[in-house]
């Protein structure tokens, strides 16, 4: 539940405004306390000194503190605990970074297809998808290949048996799914998303549903908290899928 409070409250703030740094948690914690009513004395620590001196006073570690009514509240998580905010935990696992990934590669397929076609729903827009979602599955791992690459032989079959294939497979999926946005060079986008989806999609089916293992899932780069699972495995049939796709789509 939100606590919020009239005008007449007051919290006492103790953050870092030096010339080379203002401390973002400090802003934050202002905002936050304003937003909910309160009236802010906001005390400035300028110095490295002062601050050191403040956190040693008080016996703290980190600033920003607030103090409530003459009780000490805590830094930045400890006041949203203090105002019923939720705090979100950086270890916990999460979906939101792949709905948030394909709800904007959907959004740029349909603005690609209104801008080319004047349409939003059509089979162009559908290949645009899987193809930007491609695309930009192989920007996140690309930030940082090495990380995923280590994450990625926790689970997948041929890096373990290649090791060098971990670092291959971002340049393979940007590579495939770039080619297949420009419609161009199907004899290589084919085969390569055939080919690495299919060994995904194995590897992600061994080692959840029939090993059992509770692994995080490299999908959206080295970084992240995702499950091993329907994503990384969705991410691999949706390859699989568009490959073939585009195989019988001469034909048709």
């Amino acid at each position: 539940m939100l606590m919020t409070r009239s005008r007449s409250a007051t919290a006492v703030l103790y953050r870092m405004v030096m010339p080379d740094h203002i401390c973002p948690y400090g802003l934050k914690a202002k905002h936050l306390l304003e937003s909910r009513g309160y009236a802010v004395i906001d005390n400035h620590l300028t110095t490295r000194a002062d601050t050191d001196v403040f956190k040693a006073e008080h016996g703290v570690a980190t600033t920003p503190q607030t103090f409530v009514g003459g009780q000490r509240i805590g830094g930045y998580d400890d006041l949203r605990r203090f105002l019923g905010l939720k705090v979100v935990d950086p270890a916990a696992t999460t979906y939101r970074p792949v709905i948030a990934l394909f709800a904007m590669t959907a959004l740029m397929a349909m603005a690609a297809g209104f801008a080319v076609d004047g349409t939003v729903l059509s089979i162009r827009v559908a290949e645009w998808f899987v193809a930007f979602s491609m695309v930009v599955l192989a920007l996140l791992k690309l930030q940082n290949v090495e990380k995923f690459a280590t994450m990625f032989l926790n689970y997948d079959l041929l890096a373990r048996r290649w090791v060098p294939y971990g670092r291959v497979y971002p340049f393979a999926e940007g590579l495939a799914g770039v080619l297949m946005v420009a419609g161009a060079l199907h004899w290589l986008s084919i085969p390569v998303a055939l080919f690495i989806g299919t060994i995904g999609a194995v590897s992600v089916f061994k080692a959840v549903y029939i090993d059992r293992r509770e692994l995080k899932c490299a999908c959206v780069g080295g970084d992240s908290n995702v499950p091993l699972g329907f994503v990384s495995l969705t991410e691999n049939l949706m390859m699989i899928a568009m490959a073939l796709w585009m195989m019988a789509k001469p034909a048709i």
